[in-house]
């Protein structure tokens, strides 16, 4: 038998020439592995970025078709007493008001109930002192009551009506006093103060019974000749009321102008024009509505009890023209209603209102 001789030498150097060649491919094989590894993530990459990101969807906000309030919105409002024995130029924020009301207290001057809502006014006041009546209408608008100081008759009711209220002799905190103007009338809030103020005194903010007035989205015209297809009857009754005046005593005489060119209603106090604090811009208003009430002087120091319930007789004045109409309040928390002489509810124009709640023997002239 014949057998091969292998050189040991050669077999090893064979061995090692095929294991050189195999570690060849293996990092041809990991190279290319790798390389393909790095144009994958590359690839992928590329692409994510030219993925085109879609947004959220905006939050739709459905927009309110009146201007002078949003009437989508549940805000509550704020109803802050107004001091009215100042002057024609001290006020601040009465421009702001959607609607004011301006009622007698003792010796025959006013105090003004303003409300507030969806709107942030940084300076409202002088603030002062709570007349238990006031408490009636700030109910009408189921609004916080702001006020510094009250007499013994609110301080009573605001307990036993159970009212929200900011007094500012114990929640200092949302009140500054000016104190270039003297005491008592240099008391002065912002809204949004009020706000956070009530919201920790754990009041509700929202209502849905805030609404007092029936707003026209469309500009009325009391006017006879534009009236026939507003009113069914009653068209004859409305008047011309370029100027209209009414008098809380014989000192205190509220009136207003019409300017044809904006189309609202300048307002004056004792015959002189009411100016914005900070504006200089004579107070303007697009509705008045004048409600007569009957009124009495309940203790020595000349505190009065006006009769907000029950039902009297009135004005709605806009764009011109005056027409009668009745008011009727059922109780203390429930809703003045404003109808016209043919029982058809009265709709004002959209713009802010000036409530007047007059004695019952006012002196009321218009022109």
């Amino acid at each position: 038998m014949k057998f091969d001789i292998v050189d040991p030498k050669v077999q090893a150097k064979k061995k090692k020439a095929k294991k050189k060649e195999q570690d060849k491919m293996f990092f041809a094989m990991t190279f290319f592995l790798l390389l393909t590894l790095i144009i994958l993530v590359v690839y992928y990459m590329t692409m994510d970025s030219k993925k085109t990101v879609t947004p959220p969807a905006p939050k739709v906000i459905q927009q309110s078709r009146l201007q002078i309030v949003n009437e989508n919105s549940n805000e509550r409002p704020l109803a802050i007493v107004i001091d009215n024995s100042i002057g024609n130029t001290y006020h601040a924020g009465l421009q702001d008001s959607y609607i004011n009301y301006e009622m007698i207290v003792e010796g025959g001057i006013t105090r003004i109930l303003a409300i507030y809502k969806d709107k942030e006014v940084k300076l409202v006041g002088p603030v002062r002192s709570a007349r238990h009546y006031f408490l009636d209408y700030a109910m009408d608008n189921d609004a916080v009551f702001v006020h510094y100081g009250w007499s013994p008759y609110a301080k009573r009711d605001i307990k036993n009506l159970d009212i929200n209220n900011i007094n500012g002799m114990t929640n200092a905190s949302a009140f500054v006093r000016d104190p270039n103007i003297e005491a008592p009338h240099n008391v002065f809030v912002s809204t949004t103060k009020l706000r956070n103020n009530f919201s920790n005194k754990g009041y509700e903010q929202e209502s849905n019974n805030w609404k007092l007035l029936n707003y026209s989205y469309t500009d009325i015209d009391l006017a006879p000749v534009a009236q026939d297809d507003y009113l069914e009857e009653g068209v004859p009754e409305a008047k011309q009321a370029n100027k209209v005046s009414m008098t809380y005593a014989s000192n205190q005489i509220r009136s207003y102008t019409y300017d044809k060119n904006n189309r609202y209603y300048l307002r004056y106090m004792n015959n002189k024009p009411q100016l914005d604090r900070a504006t200089k811009e004579q107070l303007h208003y697009k509705n008045i509505i004048i409600i007569k009430v009957e009124n009495k002087t309940i203790d020595s120091a000349g505190r009065q009890e006006l009769a907000t319930t029950g039902t009297g007789e009135g004005f709605f004045i806009t764009n011109g023209a005056i027409v009668p109409i009745i008011w009727t309040k059922d109780s203390r928390s429930s809703k003045m209603i404003l109808t016209y002489t043919n029982d058809e509810e009265v709709r004002v124009n959209d713009g802010n209102t000036f409530i007047q709640i007059v004695p019952i023997n006012s002196k009321i002239e218009f022109e």
